[in-house]
């Protein structure tokens, strides 16, 4: 039975919590560097996990969420696929998107009408194949939803980001959640909630600047 046990933990898709080298499903995945080396330092793969769910957790919009990830998705957007925004609060000012080097040429910009939709939306342009990785806002989403982007991002091959109210409290399959501290002109303070391969703890990005993005009026979602 030992030498079972020890066989079936051999295998190179089984993940041991307390081994950062070795990731599950995570494992051979490509990774994004996020363009912030304090925290590709800390995250195994140096990077955003790629063909995978990573959620944002902030306590309110324009806190730093969007400029936290603009160095992967420029990189991303010069890829050939698409980057989608799936159910944005507000509307994404062009000219700021366009000076952290976004292409925008490759951005698609979704707003369904009402929250399944919303989720139905996401899921669709996770699997699709075609979009290098999805952004999307949803107003709620239980553990079930979860796991399904989950596994349309691992089936299209897509960075999924979900921003989210820091509130959420359910269990989550996410490869990675992040949750947004203070953020000043100089610095924002991360918390690593949930890494394949790498415990909790808090991380500090230094030269940090929320201003370049700026967004426009709001956009209302229908329950």
């Amino acid at each position: 039975m030992k030498e079972a046990i020890h066989e079936l933990l051999d295998q190179p898709g089984i993940w041991r919590a307390n081994d950062p080298q070795r990731g599950g499903s995570d494992a051979a995945l490509d990774h994004i560097p996020s363009g912030f080396a304090a925290l590709d330092r800390v995250l195994p793969g140096g990077g955003f996990p790629g063909s995978a769910l990573t959620e944002i957790l902030h306590e309110g919009h324009g806190v730093g969420e969007l400029r936290l990830v603009m160095p992967a998705l420029a990189r991303l957007s010069r890829s050939g696929r698409w980057i989608a925004m799936i159910a944005p609060p507000f509307v994404p000012y062009a000219p700021a998107l366009a000076a952290q080097g976004i292409d925008l040429s490759r951005l698609l910009i979704v707003h369904p009408g009402d929250q399944p939709q919303a989720l139905w939306s996401i899921e669709q342009a996770l699997r699709s194949g075609t979009c290098a990785a999805v952004l999307a806002w949803p107003s709620r989403c239980d553990d079930r939803s979860l796991r399904r982007l989950q596994l349309a991002a691992e089936s299209g091959d897509s960075l999924a980001l979900l921003f989210r109210d820091a509130a959420a409290q359910e269990r989550s399959p996410a490869a990675l959640r992040l949750a947004l501290g203070e953020s000043s002109a100089q610095q924002l303070n991360l918390r690593v909630l949930k890494c394949r391969g790498t415990p909790p703890g808090s991380v500090a990005l230094d030269s940090w600047s929320t201003a370049p993005v700026r967004t426009q009026q709001p956009l209302p979602l229908e329950d």
